[in-house]
């Protein structure tokens, strides 16, 4: 099982911008599926970014245009740039990874949520002015 750390969050003004990053051990990203996802207060937990294994990216309506998902495979290691924060976005942030199926492809569709026992602890965000 790999193992996950989620660091970047911390408290912004609307408009204002974040990168978040998950570490990653032992294993190598290459080999899994990569979500981020958030939960606010009160409210289910949610999918932001996707990346699956032949490197698609798939993003929330809520997020498409703000945010993007990108990789450093040397630094195995797993970014979220958020850009334009509106104080919805306002969250606790995971990184989800679930092995690449034997044969390609991911357990599930992209954003569907995979369960916190594939996340880390995550890292909050807090937009307000």
């Amino acid at each position: 099982q790999v193992q996950l750390q989620e660091s970047g969050g911390g408290s912004v003004q609307p408009g204002g911008s974040l990168r978040l990053a998950c570490a990653a051990s032992p294993f190598s990203l290459n080999s899994y599926c990569m979500g981020w996802f958030r939960q606010a207060p009160g409210r289910e937990r949610e999918g932001v970014a996707h990346i699956d294994d032949v490197g698609t990216i798939t993003y929330a309506d809520s997020v498409k245009g703000r945010f993007a998902l990108s990789h450093d495979s040397a630094k195995n290691k797993l970014y979220l740039q958020m850009n334009s924060l509106k104080p919805e976005d306002t969250a606790m942030y995971f990184c989800a990874a679930e092995r690449i199926m034997y044969g390609g492809g991911c357990p599930r569709p992209p954003l569907v949520d995979p369960g916190k026992n594939v996340m880390g602890q995550g890292t909050q965000v807090t937009v307000s002015s």
